[in-house]
């Protein structure tokens, strides 16, 4: 099942999509996040009501107010190398605010403070039951679904400090969605290609079993130092390939598009504009 946020005839909405269409659940469960919290996608994903067309819609932030995201650094061994960081034994996590996402086809906005905006392809779990020290072999359960994520990054603000905070949470610069997809539609993880296109050529190409710390470690580890809450959102870790470590660094511009595809759930499409 796949389940997307949007905003249709003026209202806030959600619900299941099929094919060109998408059926509005807001009648039973006010937003997504809410469907999420009482365990009722499989419900949801059943019930008959009325639909609009996909090309109707306004695409919102797939979970526009979570609790926590957690983003992972360095997740993939051609990320780390091309970065120079040293091998670790625990994930690297930072966090990203709530306020500073955007949503599939609107704008990621390039600060006026700073030219060196970057793409970060990744996949994104959003946690659908709650946990805390959850064990890693049971650490998929608490899955609600999957989605696809650019973790837009300020590069010259990221690096002023060895945090990575101030780099990440400029406004409208974490990309979120088109859509949930569900465990069992996606199956199990590992052979699904995660693909970065600028401007329609390749930036970053690489497989979610290339993951250094798979998604039941994130869990199990993120899990040990704060409970995990339905909605909550864990970004992945990006593959090689970024801009700010290419020759010469490629970094985004006014009018690019940028493109995070990964099997089985879809491409997240945004362009670029400079934020006022």
């Amino acid at each position: 099942m796949r389940f997307a946020s949007f905003t249709t005839d003026g209202r806030a909405s959600w619900g299941a999509v099929r094919d060109r269409h998408v059926t509005l659940l807001h009648d039973r469960w006010p937003t997504l996040s809410d469907a999420i919290a009482a365990d009722a996608l499989a419900e949801a994903g059943a019930i008959e009501a009325p639909t609009v067309a996909i090309d109707a819609i306004e695409w919102g932030t797939l979970i526009p107010h979570p609790g926590k995201i957690l983003c992972v650094g360095l997740n993939y061994e051609d990320h780390r190398k091309e970065t120079g960081r040293a091998v670790v034994a625990h994930p690297t996590i930072f966090t990203r605010f709530a306020d500073s996402q955007t949503a599939h086809h609107a704008p990621i906005l390039m600060p006026a403070e700073s030219d060196r905006l970057d793409y970060e392809g990744e996949l994104a779990v959003v946690i659908g039951r709650p946990g805390r020290a959850i064990p890693e072999e049971r650490a998929l359960e608490h899955v609600a679904g999957y989605s696809c994520y650019n973790d837009g990054s300020v590069r010259d603000w990221q690096n002023h400090t060895i945090q990575f905070t101030p780099g990440k949470n400029w406004p409208q610069t974490g990309a979120f969605g088109p859509w949930l997809v569900t465990p069992d539609e996606l199956g199990p993880l590992g052979p699904q290609r995660l693909q970065t296109r600028l401007n329609g050529e390749v930036m970053q190409d690489a497989l979610l079993a290339d993951m250094i710390f798979s998604v039941p470690r994130l869990i199990a580890y993120c899990s040990t130092f704060t409970p995990l809450a339905p909605g909550d959102v864990i970004v992945s870790g990006t593959p090689g390939g970024v801009g700010a470590k290419r020759e010469p660094p490629v970094f985004l511009r006014v009018g690019d598009r940028v493109e995070v595809e990964i099997d089985g759930i879809g491409t997240l499409e945004n362009g670029v504009a400079r934020a006022a």
